[in-house]
């Protein structure tokens, strides 16, 4: 542990070092109102900013210069607001300092580059006097180095003015365009002898290709004196490919990749080049037409959304809510700040807070554990291990094949060891941190790939088998083979997990807040530990922020072990998962890898697919054996494929467990399914859309585990998105498109998805209401669900309103508890609608029919008349509801039975650009049309849609997790791990719900709508996949290959073949150790 003073000018970065590198800093320094480092001041020679001015002043200062100087003074000026534009977000540069960004000295910084190919002077100073430091290849002496001394402080840094005959360009690639941090960043600058092209001076400055900015001086140097073209531009490639070079272990990993954005962006900057110098009178070549888009600097187009929905019917009352648009019931609530969520129940006077001890192995025996550090730290109060549980240490949602607390060994990095119980949070973090740990490490399993070679698999496996697949192989005209991955996907939920556990002094009485989606599970897992009956602990959910399938069982985990500490302390203790905690432990989506042979004729039809699913399940089985039945039962996504095979596996590795996440499998399922009917179109070349059109289940079908298919909707699903999202007129402009420009590409798809709602565990698909009334009138509604922001509890009060006859403002929901409805199912599989749903429906009918009589004896009476007349006659005015959905049975040893109540489905239609130089894509349009029955509250729906969709998008395009070889999460925060940003919406996105499309199965003929609409963000992806084939068309190659999800920069970069990807090859695998593994 080390301690220092700072300038707090790298604000962001001394943060970091405290939380996760123990830093600490007793003294900390501000500049911010120190005269001398806030100066902007104009020199002979450029504009000279103080230290401490922020970064937002310095682009307003920029711009005010970009406006009135010449413009061969400002090119500098230009590539410094270049940068700006994707730094951070305003409220980062409205405090960060540039004086920060550059002492910070990473070596992916943005504006680094920019300082160091440019010649931007430093004033440095300490109490002997100053000095003037040049921002050149000497300034970063090693990573996060420079040549200021200890005692010295950047003062303020001079940007020079351009000259006469100088270029400057300065770029950046990122995972996600906005607020990002860099993958390779780079500026450039070059100043050519007066009215020539040749280049007297020559800067290449690169960030996040060495430990520190690094410049590319043996490139530079090698292109003096030479004229700017064709030829220069050869030897500047094949050079760069020598100088750039990376460890193929380097940290950050996609080495080819970076190595291939070096010659990307020195090959744009050489066009832009071009065209400027053209546009001065030089002779030099012209830029091609088709090669315009990549010296183009992109600029957002304001979006534009449209929502489509059937209206209520005229003759529906006007209390009645039922089918319209009606804002969720606590969204001002939300937006104001005042919602209260788990944390912000107010602190109880004698309150604990409790940290978590976990490993830091993935497998590993453990030999001691040492908590006399953690004990002699201020407001220490106890360490639990695993011996402090007073009943069963053996947890778990469905098998009891977990610890509550590890005991003897781990298996997998973040598995609890224990915790430790303080007076606040930083003092209980403290010391979970004091705690020490000895371990004898075994051989970890930690990809998928590894856990085949080694065997390792959960049991059972799972098939399902329909038809001959032998004799389907043999009709086939053609038989082709395939295979993909599919990344994982971390919850990301606004609110982190959080428990608040409280005892209640008599009895073994306990009382637990909770973020959860299963309060009867999380009070099951409780009970059990503690060694008490369930009826003693109450489990209280009033909302969560955000679940999305995380917080279904994996909730648990953080729940049980805070039980455990306010039992035993007799007092209540709190604890709420930091980012970094609740990603490293809670596990996410699954990663799956999926293999297939599928034969079809020369029209297109498929005949036969043998598919083999292998899913990464982690440390324990959790859900993930219905998460692979799910994947099995989408395996054929929307396509009848009359002789089929699905096998399943799950991997037993060492990470932590893999859960519940919106879709459940279905979506990985699906996934593959899409690109084998990708290839199957490729290989014939037929145009996808008609393949897939060809192949799509029909009226009456049945699917490959014999459920017939009935008010099938697909078919009107794909009308209507081929007509709104005028496909084939897209189609035709993008071909044309594509043959104008070799830089960027467009693609097209149209992905339908058909997703079945029901728990596959037959016996969760039941519900249960109660409901109040009181004496002046008002209702107080309880049901199963929880809320997660999804708006359950909207929807129920608006099925309430239409059977009591009373309008919503009358009715409310308190929260969700054990002790008010019990054994509740959690709220997942797009479900809890409809049978919740149809339990509050039952309750408020019984009700109904006890005041019938008094609204007979009534009539002209209102609605708290006839409650007092009932309560005066001694009729209870309270009900409990229940609802169980009916005929549902499948069993996977007979193949027989339905899993299933009835389908949602949907169709999507994406189109894309991609930068074939970069990797970089622009999501231009998406039209989705959604079958979700009679919506019973439109706007709730069609936010559903988007935000399903948008999710999707960034498990398809954008969302990864890295692993290191030894099992331990690299991203483990918003830095390194990222979620879909405005930018990542369409810029025109058309939402339409299907009209006319009553579903007799569920509540008022209305459909599930949470997880259905995520798949169609498939769309996007072979959008991508479309555009990618264009681009790899221009190098003669054709026909069917591989992209794993998600389509990453770097993963559309390496798939566009061309010259500049041939000079950078990749090493061999398996000669050296890589940065993080594909799990």
């Amino acid at each position: 542990m080390g301690t220092s003073r700072s300038p707090s000018g790298g604000g962001k970065h001394r943060s970091i070092e405290v939380k996760f590198k123990n830093m600490e800093y007793p003294v900390i320094l501000s500049p911010a109102f120190i005269v001398e480092m806030n100066t902007i001041t104009q020199t002979e020679d450029g504009i000279s900013f103080g230290a401490a001015c922020t970064l937002s002043r310095m682009g307003d200062v920029l711009k005010q210069a970009v406006k009135t100087l010449p413009p061969h003074q400002t090119e500098v000026f230009l590539a410094v607001l270049e940068q700006l534009r994707w730094f951070a977000g305003l409220q980062i540069r409205n405090v960060a300092a540039v004086g920060g960004n550059i002492m910070t000295a990473s070596p992916i910084s943005d504006l680094n580059p920019v300082f160091m190919a440019t010649d931007c002077k430093l004033t440095l100073m300490d109490k002997d006097g100053s000095r003037v430091v040049q921002m050149d290849d000497t300034f970063f002496t090693g990573y996060r180095k420079t040549v200021v001394r200890p005692r010295e402080v950047l003062v303020s840094i001079e940007i020079p003015y351009s000259k006469k005959g100088q270029f400057v360009s300065a770029f950046k690639q990122s995972p996600r365009r906005e607020d990002d941090i860099s993958i390779v960043t780079a500026a450039m600058s070059v100043t050519f002898s007066p009215g020539t092209d040749v280049v007297d001076k020559l800067r290449l400055s690169y960030g996040g290709m060495a430990a520190v900015t690094a410049m590319a001086k043996v490139t530079a140097n090698r292109l003096l004196g030479r004229r700017w073209g064709e030829e220069l531009l050869q030897e500047a490639c094949s050079t760069l490919a020598e100088e750039m070079t990376l460890d193929p272990s380097a940290p950050g990993g996609m080495v080819t990749y970076r190595r291939t954005l070096t010659l990307s962006f020195f090959y744009k900057f050489y066009l832009m080049v071009l065209q400027k110098l053209r546009k001065q009178g030089m002779n030099v070549e012209k830029v091609g037409s088709e090669c315009l888009s990549a010296a183009e600097i992109y600029n957002p187009e304001m979006p534009s959304s449209v929502q489509i929905y059937q209206t209520a019917q005229d003759k529906q009352g006007q209390d009645d809510s039922v089918g319209r648009p009606m804002m969720h019931v606590s969204a001002m609530k939300q937006a104001t700040g005042e919602a209260v969520y788990c944390d912000d129940v107010p602190l109880y006077e004698n309150e604990l807070y409790l940290a978590l001890v976990i490993s830091s192995k993935a497998h590993a025996k453990i030999l001691s554990i040492d908590t006399s550090a953690a004990e002699g730290m201020p407001g220490f109060v106890c360490c639990l291990l695993a011996d402090d549980v007073p009943g069963c240490n053996s947890t778990g949602p469905i098998e009891y094949d977990e610890t509550v607390l590890a005991q003897g060994q781990v298996t997998c990095v973040g598995h609890i060891i224990g915790a430790v119980v303080a007076d606040t949070q930083f003092h209980a973090q403290r010391a979970a941190k004091a705690v020490k740990i000895q371990y004898e490490e075994l051989q970890p399993v930690v990809t998928i790939q590894e856990a085949i070679t080694a065997q390792s698999f959960f049991k059972p496996m799972r098939i399902i088998q329909k038809g001959d697949l032998e004799a389907g192989f043999k009709q086939a005209d053609h038989i082709l083979e395939g295979e993909m991955h599919i990344g994982g996907q971390e919850h990301f939920y606004l609110e982190t997990n959080i428990t608040l556990a409280v005892p209640r002094g008599e009895d073994g009485e306990i009382e637990l807040f909770v973020s959860t989606q299963s309060a009867s599970k999380t009070q099951l897992l409780a009970a059990k530990a503690l060694g008490i009956p369930a009826n003693r602990v109450v489990v209280r959910v009033k909302r969560m922020g955000g679940g999305f399938g995380g917080k279904e069982s994996r909730s648990t985990i953080l729940s049980t072990v805070a039980a455990v500490a306010a039992n035993k302390l007799k007092r209540p203790v709190r604890c709420m998962l930091d980012r970094d905690e609740d990603m490293l432990i809670t596990g996410g989506r699954h990663p799956f890898y999926g293999k297939y042979k599928v034969g079809f004729l020369n029209s297109g039809k498929i005949v036969a697919l043998d598919v083999t699913y292998y899913a990464n399940a982690g440390n324990s089985k959790d859900l993930s054996l219905s998460v692979l039945e799910r994947c099995l039962f989408h395996m054929e996504n929307s396509y009848h494929v009359p002789n089929i095979r699905g096998q399943g596996f799950l991997c037993r590795t060492n990470l932590p467990s893999n859960t519940a996440f919106r879709g459940f499998g279905g979506p990985q399922g699906m996934l593959v399914a899409e690109n084998w009917i990708t290839d199957v179109a490729q290989s014939l070349g037929k145009p996808a859309d008609e393949v897939r059109r060809l192949n799509l289940y029909a009226e009456g079908d049945l699917t490959h585990y014999n459920m017939k298919l009935e008010q099938l909707t697909l078919d009107q699903c794909w009308d209507e998105c081929l007509s709104r999202s005028g496909y084939h007129e897209r189609q035709a402009a993008i071909d044309l498109y594509n043959r104008q420009n070799r830089w960027t590409k467009r693609g097209i798809a149209i992905t339908p998805t058909m997703f079945g709602i029901s728990f596959t565990a037959t016996f969760l698909n039941q519900a249960g209401a109660l409901v109040h009334i009181y004496t002046d009138g008002s209702v107080l509604l309880t049901h199963g669900g929880t809320e997660m922001g999804q708006g359950l509890h909207t929807k129920m009060i608006q099925v309430a309103s239409r059977v009591l006859g009373i309008p919503c403002s009358n009715i409310h929901i308190s929260e969700t508890s054990t002790n008010t409805v019990p054994n509740t199912s959690p709220t997942a599989a797009s479900a809890s609608s409809d049978m919740n749903g149809a339990a509050v429906k039952n309750a408020c009918e019984i009700l109904v029919k006890r005041l019938e009589p008094y609204k007979n004896k009534n009539p002209k009476g209102k609605w708290r008349d006839w409650v007092n007349a009932a309560y005066f006659d001694r009729v209870s005015l309270s009900a409990n509801g229940f609802y169980k959905t009916p005929d549902l049975n499948y069993d996977f040893e007979s193949h027989t039975g339905r899993p299933f109540n009835y389908f949602s489905y949907g169709v999507g239609c994406s189109e894309v650009e991609i930068d074939c130089l970069t990797g970089a894509h622009k999501n231009l349009s998406t039209t989705i049309v959604m079958d979700v029955g009679h919506s019973l509250n439109p706007a709730i729906d069609i936010g559903q849609v988007e935000g399903a969709f948008m999710q999707g998008v960034g498990l398809f395009t954008l969302e990864e997790l890295h692993y290191s070889p030894k099992g331990v999460l690299l991203t483990r925060g918003p830095g390194s791990y990222k979620i879909p940003a405005f930018g990542d919406i369409p810029k025109h996105l058309t939402v339409s719900l299907l009209r006319d499309a009553p579903n007799q199965k569920a509540i008022y003929a209305s459909k599930a709508v949470g997880e259905p609409p995520l798949f169609l963000a498939a769309s996007v992806f072979h959008a991508i996949k479309d555009a990618i084939s264009a681009s790899r068309a221009e190098s003669g190659l054709s026909g069917p290959f591989r992209l794993d999800s998600p389509a990453s920069a770097e993963r559309i970069r390496n798939a566009c073949n061309d010259r500049f990807t041939k000079l950078c090859p990749p090493a061999e695998p398996g000669s050296f150790t890589p940065w993080s593994v594909q799990v």
